[in-house]
Protein backbone atom coordinates (compact mmCIF):
# COMPACT_ATOMS: atom_id res chain seq x y z
CA UNK A 1 0.00 0.00 0.00
CA UNK A 2 1.18 3.46 -0.88
CA UNK A 3 -0.97 6.60 -0.77
CA UNK A 4 -0.25 10.32 -0.82
CA UNK A 5 -2.50 13.00 0.69
CA UNK A 6 -2.00 16.64 -0.19
CA UNK A 7 -3.29 20.00 1.01
CA UNK A 8 -6.43 20.06 3.13
CA UNK A 9 -6.81 16.31 2.83
CA UNK A 10 -4.15 15.86 5.50
CA UNK A 11 -6.25 17.76 8.03
CA UNK A 12 -9.39 15.84 7.02
CA UNK A 13 -7.60 12.53 7.49
CA UNK A 14 -6.35 13.68 10.89
CA UNK A 15 -9.86 14.67 11.99
CA UNK A 16 -11.07 11.21 11.02
CA UNK A 17 -8.37 9.68 13.22
CA UNK A 18 -9.43 11.91 16.11
CA UNK A 19 -13.08 10.90 15.67
CA UNK A 20 -12.12 7.22 15.71
CA UNK A 21 -10.02 7.70 18.84
CA UNK A 22 -13.22 8.41 20.81
CA UNK A 23 -14.39 4.84 20.17
CA UNK A 24 -11.63 2.26 20.22
CA UNK A 25 -8.03 1.70 21.26
CA UNK A 26 -7.00 0.08 17.99
CA UNK A 27 -6.96 1.39 14.43
CA UNK A 28 -7.39 -0.96 11.48
CA UNK A 29 -6.15 0.01 8.00
CA UNK A 30 -7.87 -1.89 5.22
CA UNK A 31 -6.69 -0.97 1.70
CA UNK A 32 -9.26 -1.94 -0.94
CA UNK A 33 -9.85 -1.25 -4.58
CA UNK A 34 -12.61 1.21 -3.76
CA UNK A 35 -10.44 3.09 -1.28
CA UNK A 36 -8.69 3.03 2.06
CA UNK A 37 -10.95 2.01 4.95
CA UNK A 38 -9.98 3.10 8.45
CA UNK A 39 -11.98 1.28 11.13
CA UNK A 40 -12.21 0.82 14.87
CA UNK A 41 -14.42 -0.91 17.43
CA UNK A 42 -14.61 -0.51 21.18
CA UNK A 43 -13.74 -3.25 23.67
CA UNK A 44 -17.38 -4.10 24.37
CA UNK A 45 -18.21 -4.31 20.64
CA UNK A 46 -21.07 -1.89 21.21
CA UNK A 47 -19.69 0.85 18.95
CA UNK A 48 -18.18 0.57 15.47
CA UNK A 49 -17.00 3.29 13.11
CA UNK A 50 -15.48 3.33 9.65
CA UNK A 51 -14.11 6.05 7.36
CA UNK A 52 -13.77 5.06 3.72
CA UNK A 53 -11.58 7.36 1.62
CA UNK A 54 -12.00 6.81 -2.10
CA UNK A 55 -9.01 6.86 -4.47
CA UNK A 56 -10.06 10.36 -5.55
CA UNK A 57 -9.25 11.60 -2.07
CA UNK A 58 -5.56 10.80 -2.56
CA UNK A 59 -3.07 12.33 -4.90
CA UNK A 60 -1.68 8.85 -5.44
CA UNK A 61 -3.21 5.55 -4.35
CA UNK A 62 -1.76 2.09 -5.06
CA UNK A 63 -2.43 -1.20 -3.38
CA UNK A 64 0.92 -2.77 -4.13
CA UNK A 65 1.67 -6.49 -4.42
CA UNK A 66 -0.64 -8.83 -2.59
CA UNK A 67 0.65 -11.57 -0.30
CA UNK A 68 0.79 -14.96 -1.92
CA UNK A 69 -1.06 -16.69 0.91
CA UNK A 70 -3.94 -14.24 0.79
CA UNK A 71 -6.18 -13.44 -2.13
CA UNK A 72 -6.82 -9.95 -0.85
CA UNK A 73 -4.78 -6.99 0.31
CA UNK A 74 -3.21 -6.97 3.73
CA UNK A 75 -5.06 -5.67 6.77
CA UNK A 76 -3.09 -4.19 9.62
CA UNK A 77 -3.94 -3.15 13.16
CA UNK A 78 -2.24 -0.24 14.91
CA UNK A 79 -2.47 1.05 18.44
CA UNK A 80 -4.53 4.23 18.60
CA UNK A 81 -2.21 5.81 21.15
CA UNK A 82 0.62 5.48 18.61
CA UNK A 83 -1.24 7.04 15.68
CA UNK A 84 -3.13 9.82 17.48
CA UNK A 85 -0.07 11.91 18.48
CA UNK A 86 0.87 12.18 14.79
CA UNK A 87 -2.23 14.27 14.09
CA UNK A 88 -2.28 16.60 17.06
CA UNK A 89 -2.30 20.32 16.38
CA UNK A 90 -4.33 20.06 13.18
CA UNK A 91 -4.85 23.82 13.12
CA UNK A 92 -1.26 24.29 11.98
CA UNK A 93 -1.27 21.45 9.45
CA UNK A 94 -2.57 23.61 6.60
CA UNK A 95 0.29 26.09 7.10
CA UNK A 96 3.13 23.70 7.78
CA UNK A 97 2.32 20.32 6.21
CA UNK A 98 2.09 20.18 2.43
CA UNK A 99 1.89 16.41 1.93
CA UNK A 100 1.47 13.16 3.86
CA UNK A 101 2.53 9.77 2.56
CA UNK A 102 1.33 6.50 4.10
CA UNK A 103 3.05 3.31 3.03
CA UNK A 104 3.46 -0.20 4.34
CA UNK A 105 6.58 -2.25 4.76
CA UNK A 106 5.24 -5.78 4.92
CA UNK A 107 8.55 -7.63 5.52
CA UNK A 108 9.38 -5.29 8.40
CA UNK A 109 5.84 -5.17 9.80
CA UNK A 110 5.89 -1.40 9.65
CA UNK A 111 3.51 1.32 8.54
CA UNK A 112 5.36 4.49 7.61
CA UNK A 113 3.84 7.96 7.98
CA UNK A 114 5.83 10.74 6.34
CA UNK A 115 4.91 14.42 6.69
CA UNK A 116 6.53 16.78 4.22
CA UNK A 117 6.59 20.22 5.81
CA UNK A 118 7.73 23.65 4.77
CA UNK A 119 11.40 24.58 4.47
CA UNK A 120 12.25 21.03 3.37
CA UNK A 121 11.48 19.39 6.72
CA UNK A 122 10.35 15.76 6.59
CA UNK A 123 8.96 13.92 9.61
CA UNK A 124 8.99 10.13 9.41
CA UNK A 125 7.21 7.77 11.81
CA UNK A 126 7.56 3.98 11.69
CA UNK A 127 4.76 2.20 13.51
CA UNK A 128 4.58 -1.52 14.14
CA UNK A 129 1.41 -3.27 13.08
CA UNK A 130 -0.24 -6.65 13.47
CA UNK A 131 -2.09 -8.47 10.75
CA UNK A 132 -5.78 -8.84 11.52
CA UNK A 133 -8.94 -10.17 10.03
CA UNK A 134 -11.43 -7.99 8.22
CA UNK A 135 -13.72 -5.99 10.47
CA UNK A 136 -17.11 -5.12 9.08
CA UNK A 137 -20.50 -4.42 10.65
CA UNK A 138 -23.60 -5.99 9.15
CA UNK A 139 -26.35 -3.40 9.40
CA UNK A 140 -28.95 -3.21 6.59
CA UNK A 141 -29.92 0.46 6.40
CA UNK A 142 -32.81 -0.14 4.02
CA UNK A 143 -34.68 -2.12 6.70
CA UNK A 144 -34.75 0.75 9.20
CA UNK A 145 -38.25 2.26 9.53
CA UNK A 146 -37.02 5.63 10.85
CA UNK A 147 -34.70 7.84 8.81
CA UNK A 148 -33.53 11.36 9.65
CA UNK A 149 -31.20 13.65 7.76
CA UNK A 150 -30.05 16.98 9.12
CA UNK A 151 -27.25 19.46 8.68
CA UNK A 152 -24.25 18.90 10.91
CA UNK A 153 -24.60 22.41 12.32
CA UNK A 154 -28.04 21.52 13.71
CA UNK A 155 -26.80 18.35 15.40
CA UNK A 156 -23.68 20.10 16.62
CA UNK A 157 -25.78 22.76 18.31
CA UNK A 158 -27.83 20.08 20.07
CA UNK A 159 -24.84 18.04 21.24
CA UNK A 160 -23.17 21.19 22.53
CA UNK A 161 -25.93 21.69 25.13
CA UNK A 162 -25.23 18.36 26.82
CA UNK A 163 -22.40 18.39 29.38
CA UNK A 164 -19.16 16.64 28.55
CA UNK A 165 -19.74 14.22 31.41
CA UNK A 166 -23.05 13.08 29.91
CA UNK A 167 -22.61 9.46 28.89
CA UNK A 168 -25.95 8.51 27.32
CA UNK A 169 -28.88 10.31 25.77
CA UNK A 170 -32.34 9.21 24.70
CA UNK A 171 -33.76 10.00 21.28
CA UNK A 172 -37.56 9.90 20.99
CA UNK A 173 -39.32 10.22 17.68
CA UNK A 174 -42.94 10.54 16.60
CA UNK A 175 -44.62 12.09 13.57
CA UNK A 176 -44.80 15.48 15.31
CA UNK A 177 -41.38 15.96 16.91
CA UNK A 178 -37.95 14.61 17.74
CA UNK A 179 -36.77 14.88 21.36
CA UNK A 180 -33.30 14.35 22.79
CA UNK A 181 -32.85 14.24 26.55
CA UNK A 182 -30.35 13.17 29.16
CA UNK A 183 -30.44 9.62 30.43
CA UNK A 184 -29.34 8.43 33.85
CA UNK A 185 -29.58 5.00 35.36
CA UNK A 186 -31.76 4.35 38.36
CA UNK A 187 -30.06 4.80 41.69
CA UNK A 188 -28.13 7.93 40.73
CA UNK A 189 -28.31 10.98 42.95
CA UNK A 190 -30.92 13.10 41.19
CA UNK A 191 -29.86 16.31 42.90
CA UNK A 192 -26.35 16.12 41.49
CA UNK A 193 -27.40 15.53 37.88
CA UNK A 194 -27.95 18.22 35.28
CA UNK A 195 -30.89 17.33 33.07
CA UNK A 196 -31.06 18.57 29.47
CA UNK A 197 -33.83 18.10 26.94
CA UNK A 198 -34.37 19.60 23.50
CA UNK A 199 -37.13 19.23 20.94
CA UNK A 200 -36.98 19.58 17.16
CA UNK A 201 -39.76 20.08 14.63
CA UNK A 202 -39.81 17.87 11.52
CA UNK A 203 -39.33 20.96 9.34
CA UNK A 204 -35.83 21.40 10.75
CA UNK A 205 -34.66 18.18 9.04
CA UNK A 206 -33.71 17.78 5.41
CA UNK A 207 -35.38 14.38 5.38
CA UNK A 208 -37.86 13.04 7.92
CA UNK A 209 -39.33 9.53 7.82
CA UNK A 210 -41.10 7.91 10.77
CA UNK A 211 -42.21 4.31 10.41
CA UNK A 212 -42.65 3.55 14.10
CA UNK A 213 -42.60 5.64 17.28
CA UNK A 214 -39.57 4.68 19.32
CA UNK A 215 -37.30 5.76 22.17
CA UNK A 216 -33.67 4.70 21.83
CA UNK A 217 -30.82 5.31 24.27
CA UNK A 218 -27.21 5.32 23.09
CA UNK A 219 -23.79 6.65 24.07
CA UNK A 220 -23.03 10.29 23.36
CA UNK A 221 -19.24 10.20 23.61
CA UNK A 222 -18.81 8.22 20.38
CA UNK A 223 -21.23 10.47 18.52
CA UNK A 224 -19.39 13.69 19.31
CA UNK A 225 -16.44 12.77 17.09
CA UNK A 226 -18.52 12.11 13.97
CA UNK A 227 -20.62 15.24 14.48
CA UNK A 228 -17.48 17.34 14.90
CA UNK A 229 -16.02 15.91 11.69
CA UNK A 230 -19.22 16.53 9.72
CA UNK A 231 -19.57 20.04 11.13
CA UNK A 232 -16.02 20.95 10.08
CA UNK A 233 -16.78 20.16 6.44
CA UNK A 234 -20.50 21.05 6.46
CA UNK A 235 -21.67 17.57 5.60
CA UNK A 236 -25.24 16.41 6.35
CA UNK A 237 -25.66 13.54 8.80
CA UNK A 238 -28.15 10.72 8.24
CA UNK A 239 -29.61 8.65 11.07
CA UNK A 240 -31.13 5.20 10.55
CA UNK A 241 -32.75 3.36 13.45
CA UNK A 242 -35.75 1.33 14.53
CA UNK A 243 -37.05 0.06 17.84
CA UNK A 244 -35.13 0.09 21.10
CA UNK A 245 -32.55 -2.66 21.40
CA UNK A 246 -31.61 -2.48 17.73
CA UNK A 247 -28.53 -0.56 16.52
CA UNK A 248 -28.61 3.03 15.34
CA UNK A 249 -26.41 4.19 12.46
CA UNK A 250 -25.10 7.71 11.87
CA UNK A 251 -23.59 8.19 8.41
CA UNK A 252 -21.92 10.93 6.36
CA UNK A 253 -21.42 10.80 2.61
CA UNK A 254 -19.37 12.89 0.22
CA UNK A 255 -17.87 12.47 -3.23
CA UNK A 256 -14.50 11.37 -1.86
CA UNK A 257 -15.32 9.81 1.50
CA UNK A 258 -17.95 7.93 3.47
CA UNK A 259 -18.20 7.68 7.25
CA UNK A 260 -20.49 5.57 9.41
CA UNK A 261 -20.97 5.07 13.11
CA UNK A 262 -23.01 2.14 14.47
CA UNK A 263 -24.02 2.22 18.13
CA UNK A 264 -25.86 -0.28 20.27
CA UNK A 265 -29.01 0.86 22.09
CA UNK A 266 -30.60 -0.12 25.37
CA UNK A 267 -33.19 -2.85 25.17
CA UNK A 268 -35.68 -1.35 27.62
CA UNK A 269 -37.23 1.57 25.76
CA UNK A 270 -39.62 2.43 28.60
CA UNK A 271 -36.92 2.95 31.20
CA UNK A 272 -36.30 6.61 31.75
CA UNK A 273 -33.76 8.21 33.99
CA UNK A 274 -34.60 10.70 36.71
CA UNK A 275 -33.99 13.52 34.27
CA UNK A 276 -37.18 12.61 32.45
CA UNK A 277 -39.18 11.09 35.29
CA UNK A 278 -42.43 12.66 34.20
CA UNK A 279 -44.69 10.10 35.80
CA UNK A 280 -48.25 10.09 34.59
CA UNK A 281 -50.71 11.21 37.27
CA UNK A 282 -52.54 8.34 38.90
CA UNK A 283 -56.29 8.00 38.37
CA UNK A 284 -56.94 8.67 42.06
CA UNK A 285 -55.03 11.94 42.05
CA UNK A 286 -55.44 13.80 38.77
CA UNK A 287 -53.61 17.05 38.21
CA UNK A 288 -55.32 20.22 37.06
CA UNK A 289 -52.69 21.31 34.59
CA UNK A 290 -55.20 22.44 32.01
CA UNK A 291 -57.91 23.75 34.31
CA UNK A 292 -58.29 27.13 32.61
CA UNK A 293 -60.96 25.80 30.28
CA UNK A 294 -62.70 23.66 32.91
CA UNK A 295 -65.53 24.73 35.22
CA UNK A 296 -64.77 25.59 38.83
CA UNK A 297 -64.37 22.59 41.09
CA UNK A 298 -63.40 20.25 38.25
CA UNK A 299 -60.28 19.13 40.04
CA UNK A 300 -61.92 16.39 42.08
CA UNK A 301 -58.77 15.12 43.75
CA UNK A 302 -58.51 18.17 46.02
CA UNK A 303 -62.23 18.68 46.59
CA UNK A 304 -62.28 16.79 49.86
CA UNK A 305 -59.58 19.04 51.27
CA UNK A 306 -60.74 22.37 49.86
CA UNK A 307 -64.49 22.07 50.16
CA UNK A 308 -64.42 24.37 53.21
CA UNK A 309 -62.78 27.17 51.25
CA UNK A 310 -64.76 27.68 48.06
CA UNK A 311 -64.16 31.41 47.85
CA UNK A 312 -60.48 31.22 48.68
CA UNK A 313 -59.02 28.68 46.30
CA UNK A 314 -59.14 29.18 42.58
CA UNK A 315 -57.78 26.70 40.05
CA UNK A 316 -55.79 28.51 37.39
CA UNK A 317 -53.67 27.27 34.50
CA UNK A 318 -50.13 27.13 35.78
CA UNK A 319 -47.06 25.08 35.08
CA UNK A 320 -47.63 23.01 38.21
CA UNK A 321 -51.42 22.90 38.15
CA UNK A 322 -51.51 24.13 41.76
CA UNK A 323 -54.41 26.02 43.35
CA UNK A 324 -53.83 29.74 43.87
CA UNK A 325 -54.95 31.59 47.01
CA UNK A 326 -56.87 34.83 47.25
CA UNK A 327 -55.26 36.55 50.28
CA UNK A 328 -58.14 38.92 51.08
CA UNK A 329 -60.70 36.10 51.18
CA UNK A 330 -58.25 33.99 53.15
CA UNK A 331 -57.99 36.65 55.90
CA UNK A 332 -61.76 36.98 56.15
CA UNK A 333 -62.17 33.21 56.37
CA UNK A 334 -59.48 32.79 59.00
CA UNK A 335 -60.96 35.66 61.05
CA UNK A 336 -64.29 33.88 61.16
CA UNK A 337 -62.53 30.65 62.09
CA UNK A 338 -61.34 32.17 65.37
CA UNK A 339 -64.96 32.47 66.64
CA UNK A 340 -66.14 29.01 65.59
CA UNK A 341 -65.12 25.47 66.27
CA UNK A 342 -65.38 24.28 62.68
CA UNK A 343 -65.94 25.61 59.18
CA UNK A 344 -69.13 23.92 58.04
CA UNK A 345 -70.57 25.69 55.03
CA UNK A 346 -73.93 24.60 53.64
CA UNK A 347 -74.02 23.30 50.13
CA UNK A 348 -76.16 26.19 48.92
CA UNK A 349 -73.89 28.75 50.46
CA UNK A 350 -70.88 26.97 49.04
CA UNK A 351 -72.26 27.01 45.56
CA UNK A 352 -73.06 30.70 45.72
CA UNK A 353 -69.65 31.49 47.16
CA UNK A 354 -67.74 30.01 44.23
CA UNK A 355 -66.58 33.07 42.42
CA UNK A 356 -63.59 33.93 40.32
CA UNK A 357 -61.66 36.86 41.77
CA UNK A 358 -60.00 39.39 39.57
CA UNK A 359 -56.63 38.31 38.20
CA UNK A 360 -54.95 41.18 40.01
CA UNK A 361 -55.94 39.67 43.38
CA UNK A 362 -54.31 36.28 42.73
CA UNK A 363 -51.02 35.89 44.57
CA UNK A 364 -48.51 33.09 44.73
CA UNK A 365 -48.43 30.41 47.39
CA UNK A 366 -45.08 31.91 48.37
CA UNK A 367 -46.83 34.47 50.58
CA UNK A 368 -49.34 32.16 52.27
CA UNK A 369 -50.85 28.75 51.76
CA UNK A 370 -53.69 26.59 52.97
CA UNK A 371 -52.88 23.16 54.26
CA UNK A 372 -54.86 20.51 52.53
CA UNK A 373 -54.97 18.38 55.69
CA UNK A 374 -57.58 18.63 58.49
CA UNK A 375 -56.64 18.19 62.11
CA UNK A 376 -58.52 16.03 64.61
CA UNK A 377 -61.03 18.83 65.47
CA UNK A 378 -61.96 19.28 61.83
CA UNK A 379 -60.19 22.65 61.58
CA UNK A 380 -57.82 23.51 58.82
CA UNK A 381 -54.16 23.57 59.79
CA UNK A 382 -51.97 26.29 58.35
CA UNK A 383 -48.71 25.76 56.52
CA UNK A 384 -45.81 27.97 57.63
CA UNK A 385 -45.71 31.33 55.89
CA UNK A 386 -42.59 31.61 53.78
CA UNK A 387 -42.66 35.43 53.61
CA UNK A 388 -44.11 37.53 56.41
CA UNK A 389 -46.49 40.42 55.93
CA UNK A 390 -45.12 43.94 56.08
CA UNK A 391 -46.07 46.39 58.87
CA UNK A 392 -48.67 48.04 56.67
CA UNK A 393 -50.33 44.73 55.89
CA UNK A 394 -50.42 43.83 59.61
CA UNK A 395 -52.20 47.12 60.43
CA UNK A 396 -54.71 46.49 57.67
CA UNK A 397 -55.35 42.99 59.03
CA UNK A 398 -55.97 44.35 62.55
CA UNK A 399 -58.43 46.93 61.22
CA UNK A 400 -60.29 44.27 59.32
CA UNK A 401 -60.51 42.09 62.44
CA UNK A 402 -61.89 44.91 64.59
CA UNK A 403 -64.42 46.06 61.97
CA UNK A 404 -68.01 45.15 63.02
CA UNK A 405 -69.08 44.79 59.39
CA UNK A 406 -66.96 41.67 59.09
Amino acid sequence: MDCVIEGRGVKAFGKAIQALSRIGDELLLDPMEKGLAVRTVNAAHSAYSCFLFSPLFFQCYTLGPRPAQDSGAFKCKLLMKSVLPLFRGLASFERNVTRCQISSNIPGDRVVFQFFCRHGITKTYNLCFQESEALQSVFPLHLCPNVLKAQARLLGGIVMHFPVSQEEITLSINPLSVNLRSYYEEGCDHMKMMCTETSLHPNEFDYFQVGVDSDITFCLKELRGLVSFAESYRLPVSVHFGAAGKPVCFSVEDMVLEASLVLATLIDSDSRGPSQATEAPSPTAPRCGDAAGLPEGSCEADSRHLQGFPAVVEVVASSQGSPMVNPSALMRLLTGAKHSDSLNIPDKGRASAVTTPAPSKICSLLFGALSQELDEDGCVSMLPVLACYSDVEEDVEEDITRSPSL
